[in-house]
């Protein structure tokens, strides 16, 4: 072993033993846990036995509850048991428990009955990075992503797939009665032994089919028609790939810096719905008068738009472009252009679109504009098959014009969008693994996306203002 360094013996004594805040270097982020969660009022944020009981058994406090947890999520460690590894043999862990080693039911007791104050202190945190000005720039990103739940997609059902599953137990329970005829007709001894393995496979059906029957009296009870055994408030959900049965995370990501101003979790796995109230959460988290949000298609609605809009909120969401016309090669909705003055169309052969009538569509009121003049238009074939091209009209569409012209004047703002948004969603993802959510239900899954949202923000900041200028703004 010459000519290489050296380490100490294992049996070698230290006169003067080390102390564990020599293993942790100044710049070590677990100084910042450390300090940001002593600086909590956990009692106020909601935290239970803040106050010792006077009898029994004493407790952990949940401020070191609460450090264990920032720590595993800050360092891609969610798991109960893991984490209660990890204190017995991780140096860090060690400096910021006081070697406290709480077992795995401890650990994990505290994330499901603090749920809500976990919560607060992801709040808290956005509040500090408010304080110190990283949101001056009122400029967001939303956007949702699927994240898989603790449910198997074989657990979950709807009515098309409950239909769809008893057929091919039919199906089967059919194909292995004509096995059984086939088998009597074989030798005695080989026959009876087909036939018993094909009848217990039948009677397996047969229990998979009742118990389908009372899955689908159960299904008809549902608001939404959907079922999951596993984790009862997972739902099935589109995705570009198979589909996946989880959740649906909302969040809307700081454009400056990528800090996550605000975030939630629907069953939804429609984005259409939740445009306004997402906005309206990020300029409140942000603390700032006047927001710019920007967001996929996916999330254009008129009425969510109309909603932002009359909130003073400034919305970038592209159109989704619809029209049968447009497939087909014709005039698209585009080429008519509106002359707010005399609210009429003009359309690409320079006739006048009048309105002509009024209509109620899922509760909007909408008007109708047509010309007289479209059967003698020698752009007619390239235009409509019908009688006269009809234009229809959204009372507020002025709304959706200008945010329209926005986006023409702003040809980035996708851009900015998806390099803001979807980076916050594929780190997370990474630190999460292949299972992403451990916990079940829809209260214990917020607590756990919030616990990785502060994870993800507490790094970020660390990354802008390095640990020892983050702590003493803490303190201040």
């Amino acid at each position: 072993m010459k000519r290489f360094v050296q380490g100490d013996s294992r049996t070698q004594s230290i006169l003067l033993p080390e102390s564990l805040d020599d293993y942790v270097t100044e710049a070590n982020p677990v100084r910042v846990v450390d300090v940001f969660v002593d600086e909590l009022d956990l009692a106020q944020l909601g935290f239970e036995g803040v106050e010792p009981a006077t009898t029994g058994r004493p407790s952990y406090h949940p401020g070191v509850m609460l450090k264990i947890y920032i720590y595993g999520y800050l360092n891609r460690i969610q798991s109960s048991r893991r984490l209660e590894r990890e204190a017995q043999r991780n140096v860090e862990l060690m400096w910021l428990t006081g070697r406290l080693t709480p077992d795995f039911k401890t650990i994990a007791r505290f994330r499901k009955d603090n749920g809500k104050a976990i919560r607060n202190v992801c709040r808290q945190f956005v509040l500090l990075c408010q304080q110190l000005g990283l949101f001056a720039e009122a400029l967001v990103a939303i956007d949702g992503s699927k994240f898989k739940a603790v449910n198997n997609r074989d657990r979950n059902f709807t009515s098309a797939k409950l239909q769809r599953r008893m057929e091919e137990i039919e199906s089967s329970i059919g194909r292995y009665l004509a096995a059984l005829d086939t088998a009597d007709r074989q030798e005695p001894s080989v026959a009876q032994a087909r036939t018993e393995r094909l009848q217990d496979k039948i009677a397996a059906l047969k229990a998979q089919m009742r118990a389908l029957k009372q899955i689908e009296e159960q299904l008809d009870a549902t608001p939404d028609k959907q079922i999951s055994l596993t984790d009862p408030d997972a739902r099935s959900m589109k995705t570009r790939g198979t589909g996946v049965v989880g959740y649906n995370v909302q969040v809307a990501v700081d454009a400056k810096h990528h800090l996550i101003v605000c975030h939630d979790v629907v069953q939804d796995g429609i984005d259409r719905d939740l445009l306004a109230s997402m906005a309206t959460q990020a300029r409140a988290e942000a603390g700032v008068e006047k927001l710019t949000v920007v967001a996929d298609r996916g999330y254009f609605k008129s009425e969510e738009i109309l909603a932002c809009h009359q909130a003073g909120i400034t919305a970038f969401v592209p159109k989704t472009v619809t029209s049968a016309a447009t497939a087909d090669g014709r005039f698209g909705r585009g080429d008519f252009i509106y002359d707010a003055d005399k609210d009429e169309y003009r359309c690409p052969a320079g006739e006048r679109l009048i309105r002509r009538t009024r209509m109620d569509v899922r509760g909007l009121n909408m008007y109708r504009y047509w010309s007289s003049n479209c059967q003698t238009c020698s752009l007619k074939q390239r235009c409509t098959p019908g009688t006269e091209r009809r234009v229809t009209r959204w009372e507020h569409e002025a709304v959706l014009d200008a945010m329209q012209a926005r986006l023409d004047q702003a040809p980035n703002m996708m851009r900015i969008r998806r390099q803001t948004v979807e980076h916050a969603f594929g780190t997370i993802k990474s630190w999460m693994g292949a299972t992403h959510f451990l916990m079940k239900t829809l209260p214990h899954v917020r607590t756990e996306i919030s616990l990785h949202v502060l994870a993800y923000n507490l790094k970020r900041a660390i990354n802008l203002f390095g640990t020892t200028a983050l702590m003493r703004a803490m303190k201040a």
